[in-house]
């Protein structure tokens, strides 16, 4: 229960860090005390989920974004589904 409670805080402070709300990551550090967490490195992101994008072939890194699913397939004006 108790490792469970703290990777449940550690995910929670992650994202009160990304949001610079210094304040809540400082009430987690407490509660994370009290379940006698100790970080080893203070730069050291929890579970690795902070890390920098690697970048894609193009060298572009994560600024380019990529679609979701399969392409939409050809549509005529009426919005019927064009079959060959």
């Amino acid at each position: 229960m108790t490792n469970t409670m703290i990777a449940a805080l550690l995910r929670e402070r992650e994202a009160y860090e990304r949001r610079g709300q210094d304040e809540r990551v400082a009430q987690v550090d407490e509660q994370l005390a009290h379940y006698g967490y100790e970080r080893a490195d203070e730069q050291q992101a929890p579970g690795g989920r902070s890390a920098p994008p690697q970048e894609n072939a193009d060298g572009d890194g994560a600024k380019e974004r990529r679609g979701r699913g399969r392409p939409k397939l050809p549509r005529d004006a009426e919005g019927n589904v064009i079959r060959e």
